[in-house]
């Protein structure tokens, strides 16, 4: 018995890419199988040719016509939102387990620190947005020991990090996580903003974290937000704390207003976080898919690890 789950990548852009040189640098339970795209002359076709994967460049048509396609037990979408329907249902239909780096939200959503062992069963698992990624682990390490009544998180990241997949899917961002920062995140309520900074030389992705909570002090805060840095740092290694958290208390005397919310007494910390990117495939400053392709490597490990485990049983 193979003690590797074989998988697949449809989408070859720079998301996929950086992926699937991931997958073949440092797994140690996954192996590529194919990769899949549209575009004959993609920068991610050719690499994968030059390094003996099969690939296609009919998306997920020919990838059903492979001759791996039998032998594939995980199926990661790096394409759009739009596409994945069809491309779940095709993947999941099959039997396989498929992992959506797109807003489609189908599946529940994973981070693979808050909630990365809650759906090892499930056919498919969203890894909610690259601004969700790095920043529902904060806000689930307040909620563990706090109230949350507001999350608010902004994620600003480079114009050229963004390619058309990003730039189509800016709605579906907002909306998918602002949902996962309740759903995943703990918050009562939360709210998403990205930014596309235009800036030369690339900056490298920054996260600000606002959380008004209650039932915790400054100093178990402080030491639960670390804590969720370090976690978070073993699996992406260029992310950081940018700065010490900062704290600002809200009483009935100067209660905050939220538009839409009402008004609201507590704590207020921020959390300002650095996501530099690996380079494996992708410039350093493009944080923002690094964390999404090593979040979608952690969940796809786990999956395959329980795959593996139940096979021996």
């Amino acid at each position: 018995m193979s003690n590797k789950i074989k998988v697949a990548i449809i989408g070859s852009g720079n998301i996929g890419t950086d992926l699937m040189i991931k997958i073949m640098r440092m797994s140690d339970v996954l192996e590529m199988g194919a990769f899949v795209g549209i575009d004959p002359e993609s920068d991610g076709l050719k690499r994968a040719q030059r390094m003996g994967v099969a690939t296609t460049h009919e998306g997920m048509d020919g990838l059903l016509k492979l001759p791996v396609w039998p032998d594939i037990g995980i199926v990661f979408d790096a394409t759009s939102a739009n596409a994945h329907s069809r491309h779940s249902e095709l993947t999941t239909t099959a039997g396989k387990v498929m992992v959506d780096l797109t807003p489609a939200a189908i599946g529940p959503y994973v981070v693979p620190v808050v909630n990365g062992d809650d759906h090892l069963e499930a056919a498919n698992v969203n890894m909610v947005t690259c601004g969700g990624q790095a920043t529902i682990p904060i806000v689930a390490a307040i909620s563990a020991i706090a109230k949350v009544h507001y999350a608010e998180i902004v994620a600003s990241i480079a114009s050229k990090s963004a390619g058309p997949g990003t730039r189509a899917n800016i709605d579906e961002f907002t909306e998918t996580t602002s949902h996962a920062i309740k759903a995943v995140g703990g918050a009562a309520a939360g709210k998403a903003i990205i930014v596309l900074n235009p800036a030369e030389p690339p900056m490298i992705m920054r996260d600000t974290v606002f959380v008004l909570s209650s039932g915790a002090d400054e100093a178990r805060i402080t030491e639960a937000v670390e804590a969720m840095v370090a976690k978070v740092n073993a699996y992406v290694p260029g992310y950081r704390l940018k700065q010490k958290v900062q704290f600002e208390r809200f009483g009935s005397n100067n209660p905050v207003k939220i538009p839409g919310l009402g008004v609201f007494e507590g704590l207020k910390t921020s959390v300002f976080l650095e996501v530099e990117g690996a380079a494996h495939y992708l410039p350093a400053y493009a944080g923002n898919l690094d964390i999404m392709t090593s979040a979608a490597l952690k969940t796809a490990e786990k999956i395959a690890r329980r795959k593996l485990e139940k096979a021996a049983a």
